[in-house]
């Protein structure tokens, strides 16, 4: 059950990260243009974002080994990505506003200006989505021996769920809803996860416990 109940929630992180990501250039190229810049920045700032949440999400399941602990991150991801459609707009024109309009902008600025507004909006909350998977493997794998297995699962799961998120957002969600919409759904399933993380304690109870068991069977 355990096990399980870690799987959907990785998955449900990476499939949220890749709607951000695929929606989150659609909504840059609005304003930035459809260049190829946009989508070098939106990829480079998302994989910024997961590698700070799987360094950042491995150290803080060490110190702290309690699923809880994750809503603390997830639900401020949540509201982050609710509220991108009232914020972002600003964010943008500000960035864009401070070239002159009597003058073309400079390559450099058209490259790393979508990398600036795409890191605004959409680091932190993929930041805290990014936390999930290296949490979940630290708090899962009970034994020394199972760690590679559930790594390879909490990894795959993973990404099994981006690949979904791809082919979702790309295939379907933009087509049937608004990108507004789109935004709150994400931050709406977001919040949940941290929601669900939050009442999860008890099925990590042998985690809790501080427990964890060498090949030859001694605790470390």
């Amino acid at each position: 059950m355990r096990n399980v109940a870690a799987t959907i929630l990785v998955f449900l992180g990476g499939f949220a990260i890749m709607v951000l990501e695929i929606i989150g250039a659609r909504y840059l190229a609005k304003d930035f243009g459809g260049s190829f810049y946009v989508w070098i920045s939106q990829i480079g700032v998302i994989l910024i974002a997961l590698a700070l949440g799987y360094y950042v999400g491995g150290a803080l399941a060490d110190r702290w080994r309690r699923v809880s602990f994750l809503a603390w991150l997830l639900v401020p991801a949540g509201v982050i990505t609710w509220f991108i459609p009232n914020f972002a707009g600003g964010l943008i024109d500000a960035i864009i506003s401070r070239h002159p309009t009597d003058r073309d902008i400079p390559l450099v600025w058209q490259k790393l200006d979508p990398a600036l507004g795409s890191s605004l909006i959409f680091l932190l909350p993929c930041f805290g989505l990014a936390t999930l998977a290296p949490y979940m493997i630290r708090l899962v794998a009970t034994r020394m021996s199972h760690v590679g297995k559930i790594s390879g699962l909490m990894i795959a799961a993973s990404t099994v769920g981006s690949i979904a998120g791809v082919f979702i957002s790309g295939y379907v969600l933009i087509d049937q809803m608004t990108v507004t919409n789109i935004f709150r759904a994400t931050g709406a399933l977001t919040v949940i996860l941290g929601i669900t993380c939050f009442f999860m304690d008890s099925l990590f109870v042998e985690i809790n416990s501080g427990a964890v068991h060498c090949n030859d069977g001694r605790q470390i």
